[in-house]
Formats: structure tokens, sequence, C-alpha cells
């Protein structure tokens, strides 16, 4: 076996695969006025569904990667992926409907999940527990780098060459990631510990794996923390543009908003290794509440002007603050224990997690109609099921301990 590059190395090139998932999302963001007005001029809203399909299609996608690593190894899975993700995203510049459109996203995030996935049992084959949540934290930070200039990005190669110049940039971004990852990480899966990709032996993990009540809260809990970042991300630009007038400035403010939140990388990696993941999850979910309770309060009380838009503002890196904090200490707990099927575990927990988060966020974007009332009252209602289902996981914790 190769030997492995540096710890730096092996985080930059992870968080270079991860930001493949943001870069495909936040890029998108400012063409969504010019695809609604080019493809789907009669309702402008079914243009949020180019990010939504995206996120489905990754969560499908999760759902047979993670077993296909088990059984072949992290690499072959990783770079097929990247080959998948990267046609589609050609073929999706070419598109000349909404629906061929969303049917290549769709696929563009099929092979998205091949990265996303495979990354992180890459990450539990070489880590475990805290130090597994320490390194997600270090990840998080370079990743947080792309939301930080992928929507300003993004709209300088509109105003250059349309819309479809975006999907030209998702397949150069990602074969230079896939390159990296294919010349300097070697397999971090030795041909003895891979697993049959036999419907028994998915079946027997998948038992065991859902045997396990912290998996299965932790799960549920990423569920909630994935609506609540879906549904910010398809509804921020819209609330920008049409709510506040602010769209040709939109990509500067996502980009402070991304570099703030991005210091929860820091955050975590200093407190996770001393307080803990659940209570670190639990303390930030309930400042959530008191932050999106504010939010909600200066909605009802009519607040207007450039003061209602820098309330949205702060809330808004306190929501994208929130998901640093969460969903990396959340996986690190569901995967403490399912080293010997790190593939498969992180497949299923990707795949419940997203497509229900989907399933939750859309409503969200589709009821729209010029105010920030429904994605206030959303990200309240599926945080408090977080917060709610980290006390649940207390519990089975404490009985485990007991037991």
């Amino acid at each position: 076996m190769r030997a492995l590059p540096s710890k730096l190395e092996i985080i930059s090139i992870i968080a270079m695969l991860f930001a493949t998932i943001a870069f495909s999302i936040d890029a998108m963001l400012p063409a969504l006025p010019e695809i609604a007005e080019t493809l789907t001029p009669q309702d402008v809203n079914r243009a949020q569904f180019v990010v939504t399909s995206f996120v489905f299609g990754m969560g499908v996608g999760t759902l047979i990667t993670g077993p296909l690593s088990d059984w072949l190894g992290r690499k072959p899975v990783v770079l097929g992926g990247g080959c998948l993700y990267i046609i589609a995203a050609l073929i999706a510049a070419k598109s000349d409907s909404l629906e061929m459109l969303l049917v290549t996203r769709f696929v563009q995030g099929l092979g998205a999940a091949g990265p996303r996935v495979v990354s992180m049992a890459v990450l539990r084959d070489l880590f475990s527990g805290r130090e597994m949540a320490r390194t997600i934290s270090f990840v998080m930070i370079i990743f947080t780098m792309v939301p930080a200039i992928a929507p300003l990005f993004g709209s300088i190669l509109i105003a250059w060459s349309g819309w479809p110049a975006v999907f030209w940039s998702f397949a150069i971004f990602a074969g230079i990631s896939s390159l990296w990852f294919a010349l300097r990480l070697p397999e971090t899966l030795p041909v003895d510990k891979r697993r049959p990709f036999t419907a028994r032996s998915l079946w027997s993990a998948t038992c065991d794996m859902f045997r396990n009540p912290v998996v299965r809260l932790s799960i549920v809990a990423q569920g909630f923390c994935f609506a609540i970042l879906f549904s910010m991300v398809s509804m921020v630009q819209p609330v920008y543009d049409e709510v506040f007038g602010r769209a040709d400035s939109f990509p500067y403010w996502f980009g402070g908003v991304a570099v703030l939140a991005g210091t929860s990388g820091f955050v975590n990696a200093t407190l996770v290794m001393r307080v803990g993941m659940r209570r670190l999850v639990s303390g930030i979910l309930r400042a959530q509440m008191l932050f999106s309770s504010v939010m909600l309060g200066s909605v009802i009380m009519g607040i207007s002007g450039d003061a209602a838009f820098y309330t949205f503002v702060i809330w808004q890196t306190t929501v994208f603050f929130q998901v640093g904090l969460t969903l990396g200490n959340l996986n690190a707990i569901a995967m403490e224990p399912m080293g010997n099927i790190a593939g498969l575990a992180a497949s299923i927990m990707g795949f419940i997690a997203t497509v229900v988060a989907v399933l939750l966020a859309a409503p969200i974007s589709l009821s729209f109609s010029g105010t920030i009332t429904p994605l206030v009252l959303g990200i309240l209602t599926y945080t408090a099921f977080a917060l709610i289902t980290m006390l649940f996981m207390a519990k089975a914790e404490r009985s485990h301990a007991s037991a």
C-alpha cells in the first residue's frame, strides 16, 4: 500500500471532494433568475428545482455508492462518480428545456454521491470518534471557502457567457479534484476488509446498523439539519432579490456570510475534544431556537427596510454557523460504531437524511410568495424537532451506559 500523504493534504483532498457539492449548489444560485426567464417564464418558482433535483439525485445515489465502495474499494467509486458528474454537467450546459435540465441535474447529483459518501468512508477508514469529528471540522473550514466565492464566481460566468457556462466550470472543478484524489490518495480499504455486494450481506449490515439507537437518532437529526440547510439555500437568492431588492449585491453578501459561518469549523475543532459531539450539537440547536424565534418576532412586528435586511443577514449567518457545528458531529456520532461497514453506513445515513431533507425543504421553497415567513417558520420547526431528537439520543446513551 502506498504511503499516505500528510494529514493536511488528506484534509485538502477530502475538502475538495466535499466542495464539489457546495459548488454545484451555490454557483447555481445567481443563475436561477436567468434560468427561470429562459426555461420556465410561466412559473418562475419552478427554477428552484434546479437545486433540489441535484440534491435529490445525490440522496438517491448515496444508497448504492457506499456499499459499492465496501465491495470494490473507495477509489473506483469516487472516480466513477466523478466521471458521471462531469458527463451530466456537459449535457446540462446544452439543455433547452427545464425538464431536460432537471434530469441532467438529477444525474449530476447521482455522480456527486460518490465523492460525498465515499469521502466520509475514507475519513472513517483513517480516523474515529472525536478525532474524526475534529478532522471533519478542518475539512469544513476549507469546504466553506467555496460557498464564499461560488455565487460571485457564478455571476461572473453568467455575465460572460450565460448560465450554461456555470456547468462547464462544474466539469473542470470535478476533473481537477478527481485527478488530485486519483494521484495522491492511496486506496484506504484493504482487500481483506471488503464486503460482498449481495442483498443478504447488505440486509445483514443494515440491520446491524439500525439496532443501534444512537445511530438511528443521529440519522433523524441529520435529516432535520439538512432540511434547515436546503431550505435556506433554495430560498436565499429569491429572498435577496424579491424581498429586499438586493439581487445585484447577493453574491457579495452570501460570500461574507459564508466566510463568517466558516469560523464554525475552528470553533468545532477547538471545542469538540473537550465538550463532546452530542453536547455541542444540542447547545447550538438551543441557540438556533433562540435566533429563529427572534427572527420570527421581527417578522411579526413588521420590521422593514434596512433593519429587516440586516436582521435577516445576521440570522442567515447563524443558520449556516449552526450547520457547521451539527452535520459533521452528527456524522461522526453515527459512524463511530460503524467502522466495519463504513461505506454502507455512510450510504444509508446519507440517503435517508438527504431525501427526507429534500421532502421537508421542497414545500418551503414552493410556498415562497414575497415573504420570508414560511422560511422562518420552517427552520424554527425543524430546529425544534432536531433538538428533541438529540434529547432522545441523550436518554438512549444513558440507558446504554447503565445496561
